[in-house]
């Protein structure tokens, strides 16, 4: 069952983490993201923006060799990458949530995260605008009205 945990952010480490805590999911249990998160946030150094963004290939390796770290490249490069997109687009409109404001709808929103960040499709980009508290439709409701299905019935056949 999907257990989201939702925390508002108070820095861009805060937003890193929520996008990262989506991207994970994406795909795999919620409850095994949950049992993983605290060793997932000390390998990638309490997703501090700054440090993430600048990883090289022998921290990719690392992060790869951890045992508490999902092994998936296409994932762990998505969260590196978009935390210099978050960094850019702090500086672009002043704060991330002057960014999430500037848009009139949802639709929009999720359509712009989707160019900008990577991993961040429809699913993954309510996931993450739910775990920042950011006021969107209730999850189920959102997925039933797009998709027909809710995330349950999808995930349960």
């Amino acid at each position: 069952m999907w257990d989201p945990r939702t925390t508002p952010p108070s820095s861009l480490s805060d937003y890193l983490a929520s996008m990262a805590r989506a991207i994970f999911v994406s795909g795999m249990s919620w409850s095994v993201i949950d049992k993983k998160w605290d060793g997932i946030t000390a390998a990638f150094e309490g997703f501090d923006a700054e440090k993430v963004a600048a990883y090289t290939p022998v921290d990719i390796e690392r992060l790869m060799a951890d045992p508490s770290v999902i092994h998936n490249r296409k994932k762990i490069d998505a969260i590196i990458g978009n935390a210099g997109e978050l960094i850019v687009t702090e500086r672009e409109f002043g704060s991330m949530e002057a960014y999430l404001d500037s848009f009139v709808d949802n639709d929009a929103l999720i359509a712009d995260l989707h160019k900008r960040f990577a991993f961040l499709g429809e699913s993954v980009a309510h996931f993450f605008l739910f775990g920042i508290s950011y006021h969107l439709p209730e999850q189920e409701k959102w997925a039933k009205a797009r998709f027909g299905v809710t995330h349950a019935e999808r995930h349960h056949h």
